[in-house]
């Protein structure tokens, strides 16, 4: 919800601060987002609480009859624009290398090039405490990915490596296989007892 409220104030300014309803289709929209979710009010309402007690979201001030919400990032941290857009990333799709998130931070702020999200990430990293973490490369990727800490820390499960997944799907298949042939074989005998007792009714009518 607080990576809602940063993107549409960058990229739809004329729309923001937002009401509850609109907050709530920003969060249920189907792009750029990672997971996707399915909110209702109550759990908007809830989250605003959650971000309200520390100070990173609340009311925003003005004649409006509509209550609208607002995200104060900017006096809790400080960030530059390009901090910015990458934490605003980090939060809509979760874990991201960084060529994904100059590809898709673009829509906020246009990065020269991959050295400039480097050094930004660096930035978010070293900040006390920090607010983006490197994660452990996982086997069959080729670049690690970042994660941001606003949440806490992050724990990433360790997946097989391809050969040994490869191996793990290959024994689940031998053994689907095996259990198939082994009902194959069930049936054939019933089928066959089946026969051989008709068989044996028939031949008192003989």
């Amino acid at each position: 919800m607080l990576g809602c409220l940063v993107e549409k104030e960058i990229t739809t300014p004329e729309y923001y601060p937002l009401s509850l309803n609109a907050l709530l289709h920003a969060c249920n929209q189907k792009s750029n987002r990672d997971p996707l979710m399915n909110l209702d009010e109550d759990a908007v309402r809830s989250a605003l609480r959650a971000l309200s007690d520390q100070a990173l979201a609340g009311s925003a001030s003005g004649d409006s009859r509509v209550a609208k919400y607002e995200h104060r990032l900017a006096e809790v941290f400080n960030f530059t624009r390009p901090e910015t857009a990458i934490l605003c990333e980090l939060l809509l799709r979760g874990p991201q290398t960084p060529g994904e998130l100059r590809s898709r931070a673009e829509r906020m702020h246009a990065f020269e090039d991959l050295s400039v999200v480097q050094s930004t990430l660096k930035h978010l990293m070293e900040r006390e405490p920090p607010l983006v973490k490197l994660l452990p490369r996982q086997a069959g990727n080729k670049e690690a990915r970042y994660s941001h800490l606003l949440s806490g820390d992050v724990e990433v499960r360790d997946t097989p490596p391809v050969k040994e997944a490869a191996v793990l799907r290959g024994a689940v298949e031998s053994d689907r296989i095996t259990q198939l042939e082994s009902e194959i074989a069930s049936l054939q005998k019933e089928i066959a007892d089946l026969k051989r007792q008709f068989s044996e009714f028939r031949k008192q009518f003989e």
